[in-house]
């Protein structure tokens, strides 16, 4: 199964996230197919960034997403 998930990058305690595409089984930080987009929690106000396009298409392709990312989707107005 592919999911849509978060990816933790950035120093010790300041994480962001890049949002990605990846099988299910490989680790949070590992492995993925692509990248879709990002999100910082620490700026003020935060910071979404997703390409609707590439979401909605693996949306459409069966890609289930985290329920993480799902909220997010739903703030950036990708889904309903």
């Amino acid at each position: 199964m592919v999911k849509i998930r978060l990816k933790r990058m950035g120093a010790h305690k300041k994480p962001f996230y890049r949002v990605v595409v990846a099988d299910a089984r490989a680790p949070r930080d590992g492995k993925f197919i692509e990248e879709i987009g990002y999100y910082n929690p620490l700026t003020e106000p935060v910071e979404i960034k997703i390409d609707s396009e590439k979401a909605n298409k693996w949306l459409k392709d069966g890609a289930q997403p985290t329920s993480t990312v799902k909220a997010l989707f739903k703030k950036s107005g990708i889904i309903q």
